[in-house]
């Protein structure tokens, strides 16, 4: 079986796929000033255009690590988080306080996904 590498960078490949499932590497928002819901709602909208661009969707989701700055802001991400995941297609996931790279960095968020196209 073959393994794809997308947007290598030397360091990490941002999307890996193998054996009919994509791979991506931990997200990030653009925007590291806004709060936890737009860090979150950027993440998963860069998410679901990686998704896209590599034959997937939000709806084939099979797993996904979320990491927080700060376990307190569980409730606020999660308002976004359940409004944007695929209902009856909710992948199995992870939550987890973590330091993060940038201390501005709210969320960081890593998926799996089945490959459709």
């Amino acid at each position: 079986m073959a393994i794809r590498r997308f947007e290598s960078n030397g360091r990490y490949s941002n999307v890996v796929e193998h054996n009919g499932v994509l791979y991506l590497t931990g997200q990030l928002c653009t925007n590291p000033a806004a709060d936890i819901k737009q860090q979150t709602k950027e993440v998963l909208e860069k998410i679901e255009t990686l998704l896209e661009k590599y034959g997937s969707d939000k709806h084939h989701l099979l797993s996904a690590q979320i990491y927080l700055k700060d376990i307190n802001m569980f409730k606020e991400m999660n308002s976004v988080w359940d409004a944007w995941v695929s209902q009856d297609n909710e992948p199995a996931r992870l939550c987890v306080e973590a330091t993060m790279a940038s201390p501005n960095f709210l969320v960081e968020i890593s998926v799996t996904a089945a490959v459709i196209k």
